[in-house]
């Protein structure tokens, strides 16, 4: 048992009385040396000053070592022996001065937009006198492995009832360029009726054999139970479900579809059109929901015929969200839901401009973490079982 050979109450009252601005710090400091003193006199066999037949090492003196933590910079004592070396890996890690909290702060920080610079700026608020951008960037680095255990980890929450996809184009950097890649994004409902991120990856492009490798990536985690796949209709991934997912249905998200009609729709008469094709989702009942589809397309033949025949054949696609549960209706007809979602990756982007494929995930964590899918929780409940 060490002795202990400070007054603890008398040091605290005193700083009390002083109103010291720093007493936080200052008790940080002492506590954190009191315990490697006790650690180094535990390695020596015996305490400080002590002569004892069972000494096996003496004290040399200290070094200093900044230690940034979350009540500012501080400068440890850390004790040092005559033979060998002594460092308290239970504090403190080897090459790095940061406190795994703050460490987890700054990466927090870099990963929901605020910028390097800013994130310098931060730290200084903190306490932390500085803080440049590259060893903000290599604090981040520590989160690589919650990146890999994420893009791995089993999907135990199957039967997903329902699964969006999508896709966004972003900028990366590869071999020393800047190009174009797309990251492909899945969420399901997973068995007890929450939206779940299923996954993230790169591809070159979005077409079809990139769609068909990542679905099958995710059913070989444990996707199952699919019965409803909202997108949009680009060939490849539709063919890529078909293929995949066996006794899904297609929902076309609406969204999308919305756009490719009123293309063939002239500018002035697009608010009309579009108003009238949100009528047919707007019905309390499936048969309703039909009905008006069949009355919408009638009433566009005569002044709008492309608009009329591409709705009409569409038909089966757009209304697949009618042979399931009304209650779920609004999160079955579009993939918007994942839309604000990847709007939390675009966040991240929009600040360096530059998309790094390490922090692919890690955006999709701490946006999911943070409640991007969550702003309404309502919103996201489903019984589907």
């Amino acid at each position: 048992m060490v002795e202990q050979t400070m007054d603890v109450s008398g040091w605290l009252r005193k700083q009390l009385e002083e109103t010291s601005p720093d007493l936080l710090r200052a008790m940080v400091k002492d506590f954190a040396e009191a315990l490697m003193s006790a650690d180094a006199d535990a390695a020596c066999g015996a305490g400080y000053g002590e002569r004892s037949p069972e000494r096996v090492n003496r004290r040399n003196g200290y070094r200093e070592r900044d230690w940034d933590t979350r009540v500012g910079s501080i400068e440890l004592a850390v004790p040092k022996l005559r033979e060998g070396s002594y460092f308290p890996d239970w504090l403190l890690q080897p090459r790095r001065r940061a406190e795994q909290a703050f460490v987890s702060v700054i990466a927090d920080a870099y990963l929901v937009g605020v910028s390097t610079r800013r994130v310098e700026k931060l730290v200084q608020q903190l306490g932390v006198e500085r803080m440049s951008k590259s060893q903000v960037s290599r604090l981040a680095k520590g989160l690589d492995q919650i990146v890999e255990d994420f893009r791995t980890r089993p999907l135990d929450g199957a039967p997903y009832a329902y699964v969006t996809l999508d896709a966004l184009v972003v900028k990366c950097r590869e071999g020393g360029r800047t190009v174009n890649a797309c990251v492909v994004h899945a969420v399901g409902v997973n068995r007890d009726g929450f939206r779940e991120s299923l996954g993230l990856d790169v591809v070159t492009s979005e077409d079809g054999a990139a769609w068909l490798a990542y679905v099958r990536g995710l059913v070989a985690r444990g996707l199952t139970g699919v019965r409803l796949v909202s997108s949009d209709a680009h060939p490849g991934l539709v063919d890529a479900i078909a293929a995949t997912l066996p006794g899904a249905s297609w929902q076309r998200c609406r969204t999308h579809f919305m756009r490719n009609l009123l293309t063939r729709v002239r500018k002035s008469a697009q608010s009309f059109v579009a108003t009238m094709v949100r009528t047919i989702f707007a019905q309390p009942d499936a048969v309703t929901v039909h009905e008006q589809h069949r009355r919408i397309v009638e009433q566009l033949q005569a002044r709008f015929p492309d608009a009329a025949s591409l709705l009409d054949e569409a038909a089966v696609d757009l209304l697949a969200f009618t042979g399931f549960p009304k209650e779920h209706w609004r999160q079955l007809w579009s993939n918007n839901s994942l839309e604000r979602l990847n709007k939390e990756i675009r966040r991240r982007t929009d600040v360096v401009g530059i998309f790094l494929r390490v922090f692919l995930v890690c955006v999709a964590v701490v946006s999911t973490a943070s409640g991007a899918m969550g702003d309404s929780e309502s919103s996201c409940r489903a019984r589907v079982l």
